[in-house]
């Protein structure tokens, strides 16, 4: 039988109801560097077929690659793949049946996010 007072019920919880937490935050924010991880991927696949293109092509790459936008690219993805390993990290801990409990996943999101910081600034430092 048809329900008739459908349109009378709430709809299911939604974003605007529940507050962000740290946890799920930092899953979404590993979901999003591992998509953003392909676009400095591509800038550099296109660099590298550039190089074996012909010098004319690779001149226009490399300026693209080297401009201010190609260094925040490669910053960002620097950071991305950081983030990324340090998320991946925490997941197989929790695959080990580690860490499942708030205060300890709060403090890994928090050495997620700090430690993606320092090692960013180390790579930075080193290269």
């Amino acid at each position: 039988m048809a329900d008739v007072n459908r349109g009378n019920r709430p709809l299911s919880p939604h974003l605007t109801i529940y507050r962000p937490q740290m946890t799920s935050m930092t899953s979404i924010f590993v979901r999003v560097t591992g998509n953003a991880l392909l676009i400095g991927a591509l800038l550099v696949v296109w660099w590298f077929l550039a190089a074996a293109t012909g010098p004319e092509y690779f001149a226009v790459a490399d300026g693209v690659i080297t401009s201010w936008f190609g260094d925040l690219v490669m910053l960002g993805s620097v950071w991305a793949l950081w983030y990324h390993l340090l998320g991946g990290l925490r997941h197989l801990v929790w695959d080990m049946g580690y860490g499942l409990d708030l205060d300890s996943s709060y403090m890994m999101g928090y050495i997620m996010i700090g430690g993606s910081l320092v090692l960013t600034l180390l790579t930075i430092a080193i290269v």
